[in-house]
């Protein structure tokens, strides 16, 4: 079995917790990845905490990888021009190999001009000046992460894992990354994007959770819900529901339902052999159509496409 070589960059300023994020969720694939971290220079590095780190590779590695992850660095670091160590570090990169950036490593690619006319994130809280300094830049904020292969981008912090789960399923299929994520003890999904994680307006002291709503609807997905439907199981009036839970989720009522709908679609995809038109019934979309139309907004493939990668990896 061929081991997927990935290549983490770690930059002066580098966020310690992010940067360990690739080893520690690929190494648990049975073995299917080796995780190197390298340097621009091979020495090491100073973190934006109260420690450095040595790294046991050169930029060199990175010419070997099929797989590099740029880790983020601090905000007070990011500007719209590549150093010229970083440039050459990233020149050696063979064409066509994948590129990951977790959090404010996306800065990095986007200012070497990788992302020019791609769809990208970033985390939420410098999204504007991202936008600011690449207008080129599709930058969608609300997402934990973008596939626009061979470029993924990710959010903050956590959506390292994500995108790390992500790259474990799309590999070698959900069963594995199901797996990984167990041994990890993090979700194999998280719901919703990183809307919920913007400063909201704190719910008023004693105020019902929507959370018991939202787990009756996930065992209904299958039915034609509204917004009545879950209010009225909240015991709340609609209006009153669909603040609070916006509140805490982030989303309208009627986008996480979609969203659940979809990730729901997606699992059935990577491991059924259901029609398009049956998973659409059973997941609570009126046609394959509309599955097709929100799979595709989604994460922009349609449904057989996505399959057939599952299938692959699978």
């Amino acid at each position: 079995m061929r081991r997927e070589r990935v290549v983490v960059l770690a930059l002066d300023g580098v966020y310690p917790f992010e940067l360990g994020i690739p080893s520690r969720i690929l190494s648990a694939a049975d073995g299917r990845y080796e995780v190197l971290t390298c340097s621009v220079d091979g020495r090491p590095v100073r973190t934006n905490a109260d420690f450095g780190v040595t790294v046991e590779h050169g930029p060199e590695a990175l010419a070997t990888a099929d797989t590099v992850v740029i880790a983020p660095v601090a905000p007070d670091r990011l500007t719209d021009e590549v150093p010229g160590d970083v440039l050459a570090a990233l020149a050696l990169i063979r064409p066509g190999t994948r590129i990951v950036s977790i959090c404010t490593g996306a800065f990095v690619l986007a200012a070497a001009g990788l992302l020019d006319g791609r769809r990208a994130t970033t985390h939420w809280q410098v999204a504007d000046r991202f936008r600011h300094m690449f207008p080129r830049v599709d930058l969608d904020p609300d997402v934990l992460f973008v596939d626009d292969h061979p470029f993924l981008t990710s959010a903050g912090a956590a959506s390292g894992v994500d995108i790390c789960l992500h790259l474990v399923r799309k590999d070698h299929g959900s069963r594995l990354a199901n797996s990984v994520a167990r041994r990890c003890v993090v979700p194999p999904f998280r719901d919703g994007g990183q809307a919920q994680y913007i400063e909201q307006p704190v719910p008023e002291q004693g105020a019902a959770s929507t959370a018991a709503t939202r787990a009756w609807a996930l065992e209904r997905l299958g039915e034609p819900l509204t917004l009545a439907d879950l209010s009225g199981h909240a015991r709340m009036s609609q209006r009153t529901f669909a603040r609070r839970f916006h509140d805490e989720v982030g989303l309208s009522p009627g986008r996480w339902l979609i969203q659940q709908r979809v990730v729901r679609a997606r699992h059935l995809l990577e491991s059924s052999d259901l029609t398009v038109d049956q998973i659409a019934g059973r997941v609570g979309f009126a046609t394959g159509a509309s599955l097709r139309q929100h799979l595709n907004a989604a994460i922009g493939v349609s449904p057989q496409a996505y399959r057939r990668t599952f299938q692959t990896a699978r």
